[in-house]
């Protein structure tokens, strides 16, 4: 079945916001690891280093915040999930691993370092 024209609306913001917190990230002195890591667990969307941690980072785009705040969107099994991407990129073993949300606005960027 194709996508619809508000999937592909859904997907294009996405890969926008993603971009934006891409760059945002970098300009604070995050050094990019991973676009899109996908495991058998899931995809994270971003994956840093900075310091001597690895960050996680889940971007959630919104047109507005009208009815939830993208943080909001981000619930406990998501959390779960991201948390055995981590185990999986460490092959096993937990890296030094922080996970962190990233809210694109069309105004603003919110950074929730340490969301969960």
């Amino acid at each position: 079945m194709p996508d619809t024209q508000t999937d592909v609306h859904k997907k294009l913001l996405g890969k926008q916001g993603e971009r934006l917190a891409e760059q945002y990230l970098k300009k604070q002195g995050y050094k990019l690891l991973k676009r899109n890591y996908t495991t058998p667990y899931g995809e994270a969307d971003l994956v840093f280093s900075h310091g001597d941690e690895i960050v996680f980072v889940e971007v959630k785009t919104r047109t507005s915040a009208d009815f939830a705040t993208a943080k909001q969107a981000v619930n406990a099994d998501k959390q779960a999930k991201y948390r055995k991407i981590a185990l999986h990129y460490g092959k096993g073993i937990e890296p030094n691993a922080r996970f962190d949300v990233i809210e694109v606005y069309p105004d603003e960027i919110v950074h929730i370092a340490n969301a969960f």
